[in-house]
C-alpha cells in the first residue's frame, strides 16, 4: 500500500508541474497606471462644467478616472490619455480633489484561474481654489 501512496503522490506531483502551476512571476506593477498631468491643472470654485484631461502610462482598454475615489464616466482619446466630464455642482466649493485611474481586473479565462488584479494608480491632487 505504501507502494501505491508514493506512486499516486509522484504522478501527483508531476502533473501538477506539467499543467505550469507556479507563483505568478514579477512585482505586479508592471501594468500599473501612472498619471503625469492634469489639463487643466486646476478649477476656480463655483466655476462652470468642465472636461478633464488625464495623461500618463499604461492606460487599459477599460480604464476609469476615479474623482476622489468615485469612478467617473470614462473616454478614451488618443494613446496616454483620458477624460472624464467634470460638472459644475463638483466644483462648486474650493478643496483639493484626488484623481487617479484604475485598469480593472483581467481573467485569463483558463480552467485555473489567473489574470490581473485590479490596479490603481498614485493619486494626483486636482485644486479647485
Amino acid at each position: 500500500m505504501k507502494t501505491v501512496n508514493t506512486i499516486l503522490l509522484g504522478t501527483l506531483i508531476a502533473v501538477t508541474l506539467a499543467c505550469g502551476y507556479s507563483k505568478p512571476s514579477g512585482t505586479g506593477t508592471s501594468n500599473m497606471p501612472a498619471i503625469s498631468n492634469l489639463n487643466p491643472t486646476s478649477a476656480t470654485a463655483g466655476g462652470p462644467a468642465f472636461t478633464l484631461t488625464v495623461t500618463g502610462t499604461n492606460f487599459a482598454s477599460k480604464a476609469t478616472v476615479n474623482w476622489n475615489g468615485a469612478a467617473q464616466t470614462t473616454t478614451a482619446g488618443m494613446t496616454g490619455q483620458l477624460s472624464i466630464s467634470v460638472p459644475a455642482s463638483a466644483v462648486a466649493t474650493a478643496a483639493t480633489v484626488q484623481i487617479t485611474v484604475t485598469n480593472p481586473a483581467t481573467s485569463s479565462g483558463g480552467v485555473y484561474g489567473g489574470g490581473t488584479p485590479a490596479q490603481t494608480s498614485a493619486a494626483m491632487p486636482f485644486t479647485i481654489n
